[in-house]
């Protein structure tokens, strides 16, 4: 049974996951390297327990119990040493996160389940460099983690029958809908997510229409809540490029090509919400959408 779960990276996926384990009764351990983004994640926590709160979601009292059930720890070998199971959300990269689980493997309890939030990595790959790949799965968040329902559960090709129904079993106690996929390139979500934004680049690219059409058309068009180009923002540039060079590579398919267009933003730092600017530039507590001027 799994009480006790402890998440590496206290980053905007891994707080959200430390928030809604937490908020569903289970033990957690947050680790990251150092203490200031451990505390940084923990007020980030309580922050949007205090929306939750404003809104009805939950009551004071149980804001006060999600937040005794979060530790906050800098060691690793510490940090999942009673763990049932340990929910990996660092960068997205893949040299870190086989480094990552190698370290993992070697401190967590053998029976202990290693689960990675990976958008894009193969499962597989990360669990061979472990010693127990039956026990590696893939538990991909989607972000902001405390308000997205889905959660693609992804099987390596190792990923044990009992291991994937306890963790399907798992998202629906954390009020999750799990969707199945199996380990190739981007899963499901990136697999048809990224070449529409990776499209919506070469639109703009190619001077087919400017920012707020195509996100306009999209949005009204398609029913879509946020336009690919406000979503890749959002996301992340560097991470959308990341992702469509997993799929290119994987599949060696022209298709998945990121346009250069997406490669000049990152190589110049304009990556999105996180710095600011990408296709729109962002302003501290405004709403408003307001297109990058590269694009006006």
């Amino acid at each position: 049974m799994i009480k006790n779960v402890s998440v590496i990276g206290a980053g905007t996926m891994g707080n959200g996951i430390a928030h809604v384990f937490a908020q569903s009764g289970y033990k957690v351990v947050l680790i990251d390297i150092a203490a200031e983004p451990l505390n940084k994640a923990l007020q980030t926590i309580e922050k949007n327990l205090d929306r939750q709160l404003a809104k009805g979601i939950i009551t004071a009292l149980q804001k006060q119990e999600t937040l005794q059930q979060i530790t906050l720890e800098t060691d690793l070998q510490k940090g999942v040493a009673e763990a049932h199971l340990v929910v990996e959300a660092a960068t997205e990269n893949e040299a870190i996160k086989l480094e990552l689980f190698k370290k993992i493997d070697a401190a967590a309890p053998q029976g202990c389940i290693l689960a990675t939030n990976t958008s894009s990595i193969s499962v597989t790959k990360i669990a061979s460099v472990t010693n127990r790949p039956a026990q590696v799965i893939g538990l991909h968040f989607m972000n902001p983690v405390p308000v997205m329902k889905l959660v693609e559960v992804i099987n390596g090709y190792a990923t044990s029958a009992e291991v994937t129904a306890l963790i399907v079993a798992l998202s629906k106690e954390l009020g999750k809908v799990p969707a199945l996929a199996n380990d190739y390139p981007g899963f499901i979500a990136n697999r048809i997510l990224m070449p529409m934004i990776n499209e919506a680049v070469y639109s703009l690219y190619e001077g087919v229409a400017g920012v707020e059409a195509i996100d306009t058309i999209m949005k009204l068009g398609m029913a879509h809540p946020m336009g690919p180009l406000q979503l890749a923002d959002f996301i992340g540039l560097d991470v959308c490029l990341s992702i469509l060079n997993v799929l290119y590579k994987g599949f060696g398919n022209p298709k998945y090509a990121p346009c250069p267009l997406l490669v000049n933003m990152v190589t110049s730092g304009r990556l999105g919400v996180k710095t600011g600017e990408g296709f729109y530039t962002y302003s501290a507590g405004s709403k408003e959408l307001v297109v990058s001027e590269k694009f006006r």
